[in-house]
């Protein structure tokens, strides 16, 4: 442990504040942090969480959402400008042009969106919980915003119901191609191929497996095999390697890496504790409405 590593364990101490680190960060990060997780476990962290102060090591969306479900706890994001390219890509306006064009839909929010567009929507879902979420609302309609990547993949899955998508995307997801699957299959021959359903469909019909950042690591740990082909960001590649002995991931696409995932660097943890920056501020009504989707979110899983 670096001497960077053992001063910010000391300040959370002090400070009583948790750390809560998402898989794509760097290990150095992770090592530092009380829990590594994916989105839908952050949010079910924060939400139980008693320490008054939330150190979020990821992007802005999820600091929001951390504050939004612990409006009376200090929120901070070490890096202020670790945004999520994907939730940019949708504005509030969007949001209502859909549900005009389809009234009777209910309007279900990835939860890689800004607190802005959660207040416009009925619920909110994750990666690992979006089938789940679809199959329990009662409409035979759903909006899916703002990837729609995971809203076909969630679409093939419950096939009752009638899906509108928007057009946003995750763009290191996206990127990956089905030839690559095709030269990762051939370069390791033996190994089952991962992928999140933030890929597109090209990719996901060639998969062995799909699903969440979660899913994916059990997969990994239950499986019988030693070695596998992700397709998700690297750290998750990372993790899989250092800490599950006898088990080796190799990277998808040299396309697999979250340039704001990546901002965050463990001086920037450090500078968080010591300074208490960046707070993370949203006015009351925006809180209010958006923690509706996200509560919702949390008591259906």
């Amino acid at each position: 442990m670096t001497e960077i590593q053992k001063e910010i364990i000391k300040l959370k101490e002090e400070k009583n504040a948790l750390i809560l680190a998402h898989y794509y960060q760097t290990m150095d990060i992770q090592e530092v942090a009380d829990f590594v997780g994916d989105s839908f476990e952050l949010a079910k962290i924060t939400q139980k969480t008693e320490k008054p102060i939330i150190v979020l090591c990821g992007v802005r969306f999820m600091a929001e959402s951390a504050k939004i479900l612990n409006p009376a706890k200090t929120v901070l994001l070490p890096a202020s400008d670790a945004g999520c390219l994907m939730a940019d890509m949708i504005t509030p306006d969007d949001v209502i042009k859909l549900k005009l064009e389809h009234p009777e839909a209910a309007v279900m929010c990835y939860v890689n969106s800004t607190a802005e567009i959660k207040t416009h929507c009925d619920i909110c879902c994750t990666s690992s919980s979006a089938v789940k979420i679809a199959k329990s609302l009662k409409e035979d309609e759903i909006i899916f915003i703002p990837d729609r990547n995971l809203g076909s993949y969630v679409a093939e899955q419950v096939p009752e119901k009638t899906f509108y998508y928007f057009r946003g995307f995750c763009p290191i997801h996206n990127v990956v191609s089905a030839d690559e699957v095709e030269e990762a299959r051939e370069k390791y021959k033996d190994a089952p191929v991962l992928v999140h359903p933030e890929c597109n469909k090209e990719v996901r019909d060639k998969a062995d497996f799909i699903g969440s950042t979660s899913a994916i690591f059990k997969y990994v740990q239950d499986s019988k095999k030693s070695e596998f082909i992700i397709g998700t960001e690297i750290g998750v590649v990372e993790r899989i390697n250092k800490l599950m002995k006898g088990k080796k991931a190799y990277l998808l696409s040299t396309h697999l890496s979250c340039i704001n995932m990546k901002k965050t660097k463990i001086k920037d943890v450090l500078n968080a504790l010591k300074n208490l920056e960046e707070v993370i501020e949203l006015d009351n009504d925006t809180m209010e409405k958006a923690r509706i989707t996200l509560e919702r979110m949390v008591n259906i899983n």
